[in-house]
């Protein structure tokens, strides 16, 4: 063989050499990427099935009748139950699911993530008022005299506690908010809240009373006639649900 063929051939090995080393060396980054797709695939996995990001909320059923109410319809209340509840119930998963992908991959923003916290944060307020809201709705609406004694310890009587509760709600009329009676922990008292939106509500206070000022909640009935609506809720309060609440409070403090 001449040096002219030795020379050709040994440029042929080193090619071949480099090109099956570089095969085996994109082999192995592509097992790499593999195992490593998996392991994120199995801590998303992971996350999305641990409570804090469980996108598992069910609507509650509502405790009573829809068309047994005095003064709400049955078509005001199936549709705020199954199309603003409802629908932040769905979203709430929607958003948990959201939040554990995106604490997975690298690089995701703070501010982007802040961003699905805040939705998270609305929903989560939206979901439990409105729970609590068709928890206490479904009664006579006469209290019994201990729930208006213990009521009426902490605003003087029981009138002045109707007369604030009222008044704050009328003051939400035509936009949106919430009023709420709760227990303070930190005062140890029972207060009337008012709220702009579900994402804001005092500390250490736990929800006995809640009233959905929302124009979904009415405007169906009643247009802009909001005073109607407050006259309506007050004679549809489940009490005795009330009392449940003060009494779950009372015993843990």
């Amino acid at each position: 063989m001449s040096a002219e063929e030795t020379a050709s051939e040994s440029l042929k090995r080193r090619q071949f050499l480099k090109s099956a080393t570089a095969g085996l060396v994109i082999t192995g980054f592509a097992t790499t990427g593999q195992q490593a797709s998996a392991q994120d695939n199995t801590q998303r996995v992971e996350s999305l099935t641990s409570t804090a990001f469980a996108p598992d909320h069910k609507p509650v059923p509502l405790p009573f009748n829809a068309a047994s109410l005095d003064g709400l319809s049955q078509k005001l209340i199936e549709s705020h139950w199954s199309n603003n509840y409802g629908g932040s119930v769905r979203t709430l998963n929607a958003v948990k699911t959201q939040l554990a992908e995106a604490l997975q991959q690298k690089g995701t923003p703070a501010f982007a993530y802040n961003a699905l916290k805040r939705e998270h944060l609305m929903r989560t307020g939206s979901v439990i008022l409105h729970e609590l809201y068709f928890g206490n709705l479904g009664g006579d609406g006469r209290p019994d005299s201990d729930v208006q004694h213990r009521i009426g310890e902490s605003f003087g009587d029981f009138a002045s506690f109707e007369t604030e509760f009222n008044t704050i709600a009328l003051g939400l009329g035509g936009g949106s908010g919430w009023v709420v009676l709760a227990y303070n922990s930190h005062f140890q008292t029972l207060e009337n809240y008012w709220l702009a939106d579900h994402m804001h509500f005092p500390a250490s206070s736990v929800p006995l009373l809640v009233l959905d000022m929302y124009e979904h909640s009415y405007q169906m009935d009643y247009g802009a006639a909001t005073a109607r609506y407050v006259e309506a809720f007050f004679r549809n309060i489940q009490w005795d649900a009330v009392a449940a609440r003060l009494d779950s409070v009372t015993t843990r403090a």
